[in-house]
């Protein structure tokens, strides 16, 4: 059975760029996608998954950290399989763009 190679993003945060966590990495036989230095648009959290909870949350008063936390849980009840892959399948053609802008900033 062919084996598909496995392709793991992460921004360049010290913890995700450690020894530990490369060494895990390679064990698991991903590879590594390079992240450019200061680049959230590469991010799907930043790009596509927390400008929409923001959005979906707007305007609504808290009055506790637990009802943010089920807020929170509630929205991600909601989103079915297909909302997360249209967010990782935004990843490549952002990423062609943060390419040819040369790691500049990638408008919506």
């Amino acid at each position: 059975m062919a084996h598909k190679k496995i392709l793991f993003h992460h921004d360049n945060a010290p913890a995700h760029s450690s020894g530990v966590v490369a060494a895990k990495l390679m064990e698991l036989g991903f590879q590594l996608v390079p992240h450019p230095p200061f680049s959230p648009d590469l991010a799907p959290s930043d790009y596509y998954l927390f400008p929409n909870m923001k959005k979906w949350l707007a305007g609504r008063r808290f009055y506790s950290n637990e009802e943010v936390i089920a807020e929170t849980n509630a929205y991600f009840a909601e989103l079915c399989q297909s909302y997360y892959s249209e967010g990782i399948n935004k990843l490549e053609q952002r990423w062609t763009k943060c390419i040819s802008l040369k790691g500049d900033y990638v408008a919506k």
